[in-house]
């Protein structure tokens, strides 16, 4: 059964960074890709970035773009996102999913249980 577990988030100030984990089990990956998608508190749940598993090639947001990089561990099985100049409107809970390379979290099967990102001004 695959299984996807967040971990890193926390406060930091504006300006700051974070690296968020994604480990993965429980399956072959292959074939699929990460993703990394970000809910505000009472907002739609929106896409940051993909990493495709065997070709790493990466696929950002436009408020992604220059600023977080998404990364593979091959060895741990675990997924990154690096957050930096981080900004207030970043703030939410940061989900891993497994699925297709892809933007629309609906292409995306399975999903972590999130981590909270908070960003101070």
């Amino acid at each position: 059964q695959v299984q996807l577990v967040e971990s890193g988030g926390g406060l930091v100030q504006a300006g700051g960074s974070l690296r968020l984990s994604c480990a993965a089990s429980g399956g072959t990956f292959s074939g699929y890709a990460v993703g990394w998608f970000r809910q505000a508190p009472g907002k739609d749940r929106d896409f940051v970035g993909t990493i495709s598993w065997v070709s790493r090639r990466t696929y950002y947001a436009d408020s992604a773009k220059g600023r977080f990089t998404i990364s593979r561990d091959n060895a741990e099985n675990t997924v990154y996102l690096q957050m930096n100049s981080l900004k207030p409107e970043d703030t939410g809970v940061y989900y891993c999913a497994l699925g297709g390379r892809s933007s629309n979290l609906n292409d995306y099967n399975y999903w972590g249980q999130g981590t909270q990102v908070t960003v101070s001004s």
